[in-house]
């Protein structure tokens, strides 16, 4: 498969899964602000890797075991949004690049912070 459509297939398995994930009724999944970030899948579309992150009080571990549960509901919606000849395995992981970032952030606040309190001590170069 060639690679434009393969990223055209993520694109699309992102967009529908953004939408079929909040109609799941798993109570782990349903009490946390679930985020799709992407999709990758297998080139003979046998398996997509779905990568999720979410916001709220829930338990990573739980999270993933509720969308574990909630696969087969999944992927029937999943296979009745797109027009696919097989609907892929899904395989659910945890996107951590947004903690990442967030982390990133509050480290560059911090430093923007000591520079800011290093120029206002009144030390300038002053003569």
């Amino acid at each position: 498969m060639g690679y434009y459509r393969r990223n055209r297939i993520n694109e699309e398995i992102t967009k529908a899964m953004a939408e079929i994930v909040r109609n799941v009724k798993e109570r782990s999944v349903r009490d946390v602000v679930l985020t799709v970030t992407g999709c990758d899948c297998a080139p003979d579309l046998s398996s997509a890797k779905i990568y999720y992150s979410f916001f709220g009080k829930g338990d990573r571990k739980e999270v993933a075991k509720g969308l574990k549960n909630a696969t087969g509901y999944i992927r029937s919606q999943l296979a009745r949004t797109l027009n696919l000849r097989q609907t892929p395995e899904l395989i659910f992981i945890y996107d951590e690049s947004v903690e990442k970032g967030a982390h990133i952030e509050k480290l560059l606040e911090k430093v923007r912070a000591e520079f800011t309190d290093d120029d206002d001590d009144g030390d300038g170069d002053e003569e």
